[in-house]
């Protein structure tokens, strides 16, 4: 395609969509929708976690993060290719292999620590892959995707960095980083070169070994490739080892002669059908019932709209825009209603292609960022309301403290939507919609709104944006060490 063909189908991307903008002059079907603000039915899940963040070493914090409440970032793939060198990997913070793992001066966390500091210091829970970072291009050259050549000296490894920023050893901080991940999308060649058999071991010595000495973390992966073989069509050999990998994987820590802890399990999806969210979510939380994990959180932390159809060009805009925008909205209510602990979309590095949430080299947030923001509304707002919609298409979410209130409505569909809104007594002040032209744009409401295709809107009582909340899942401490100074 000529890149004049690219930029006009790019341009179609942004300007695609119903025209008409009001509810009353436009063809488009029905849905009523209910929401009943009498009844909470749940807490808010921590939703909008992400992947990674802009490399900012110099500051304290990330203005965006704390802007959209940004309640976890999951440390894999960080920095860039190989981690950057110098960052979070395993083979970055301990480089030589043969050291002692007792000795601090085999670390290396200098640029690990001051990426973290500006997490922290933004109230983001740090999410820790222990591990690598995907090599893409493995078949020219593999270098840290071998498993190490002493499992329980890696072990040791890991127990140190752990050390360093939980309890303080080697200069280090007291972050209390809850979650520590071993590896990831280990099915996966560029990720990981040995066979099944050695991760499972390896996750088993890791596992036990961090439970012995760090009791009140949680442990767990493996970060699965995903489960497509369970609904596509035809699925490939190599999407049906990933379903094998699990149960397998369930079995051997559940063994006696194997057994390891598993706090949580991870997993992802690709995918432009928000549902297929749910049937995967579904999936992994009735196969951990079956095999006896009933305690063991299960975590979706690697996510994102991404349509294979398109040019790249025009895919990786449409992340950014009101495609992805209502693709997101449309997920946070399908997990909101699902057996999903929490979740961490892929990714937030600006450099990245797969990065929704900033334009670059612009730094400018997006569409898609918006929703992180706005859906943050909600979760501090903290309380999940009965809400009901006549179309299973248009999905909606919302949210209460006992006195403001907000909605979240999406259409992820390709034909405009009226809504019809009955919120009883509750009177929004606010209705921020976004679709093809307008971008988080405030409109009269009145009981009606229009969504056209790839739409989304957000309601708000007058103090909803203002709230407090009472939402306490990240619990930031400014007295450690360097955050008040340096880098």
């Amino acid at each position: 395609m000529k890149k004049s063909a690219v930029l006009a189908s790019v341009a179609g991307v942004l300007l695609t969509g119903c025209s008409c903008v009001e509810a009353d002059k436009c063809d488009a079907a029905p849905v009523q929708a209910t929401v009943d603000f009498s009844k909470s039915i749940a807490e808010i899940k921590p939703l909008h976690g992400v992947n990674n963040s802009p490399v900012k070493l110099s500051q304290k914090n990330i203005p965006a993060f704390q802007e959209a409440g940004i309640p976890f970032c999951r440390l894999h793939d960080t920095a860039g290719a190989w981690g950057g060198t110098h960052y979070v990997d395993v083979p970055n913070i301990f480089p030589d292999f043969d050291a002692d793992p007792a000795d601090p001066a085999s670390y290396d966390f200098a640029f690990t620590d001051a990426y973290l500091k500006t997490l922290h210091g933004s109230g983001t829970e740090i999410f820790f892959r222990l591990g690598v970072t995907i090599e893409n291009n493995y078949r020219i050259k593999a270098y840290n995707i071998y498993p190490p050549k002493d499992f329980n000296k890696w072990a040791e490894i890991c127990a140190g960095i752990v050390r360093h920023y939980n309890e303080g050893w080697a200069n280090g901080f007291h972050f209390n980083i809850r979650y520590w991940e071993v590896w990831n999308e280990p099915e996966n060649p560029p990720m990981w070169q040995g066979t099944k058999a050695q991760f499972f071991e390896l996750y088993r010595i890791t596992a036990n070994r961090l439970k012995k000495e760090f009791p009140q973390i949680k442990v767990g992966g493996y970060a699965s490739c995903g489960f497509y073989a369970i609904n596509r069509p035809d699925p490939t050999p190599f999407y049906q080892s990933f379903v094998t990998w699990f149960d397998e994987f369930l079995d051997y820590v559940k063994a006696p002669e194997t057994a390891a802890p598993l706090d949580f399990y991870s997993w992802h999806l690709y995918t432009t059908d928000p549902d297929e969210i749910k049937l995967h979510s579904d999936y992994v939380a009735k196969k951990l019932r079956e095999k006896g994990f009933t305690n063991t959180e299960n975590i979706f932390n690697e996510w994102n709209y991404v349509d294979k159809d398109p040019a790249p060009e025009v895919r990786w805009v449409r992340m950014k825009n009101h495609y992805g925008a209502s693709f997101v909205a449309a997920a946070f209510a399908v997990l909101q209603n699902s057996d999903t602990d929490k979740a961490m979309y892929y990714d937030a590095l600006p450099t990245r292609a797969y990065c929704g949430l900033y334009e670059f080299p612009s730094m400018l947030t997006t569409a898609t960022f918006d929703v992180f923001k706005y859906f943050n509304v909600l979760y501090k707002l903290g309380k999940q309301n009965p809400a009901a919609v006549s179309d299973d298409k248009v999905k909606i979410l919302a949210a209460s403290d006992g006195k403001e209130a907000a909605v979240m409505l999406a259409n992820h569909t390709g034909e405009a939507k009226i809504v019809t809104l009955d919120s009883g007594d509750v009177k929004f002040s606010s209705c921020l919609i976004t679709d093809a032209n307008r971008r988080s744009e405030n409109i009269a409401f009145d009981g009606k709104i229009l969504l056209p295709p790839y739409s989304l809107a957000f309601l708000f009582t007058d103090g909803a944006q203002t709230a407090e909340g009472e939402k306490a899942e990240v619990q930031v401490n400014k007295n450690h060490a360097g955050l008040d100074g340096g880098n």
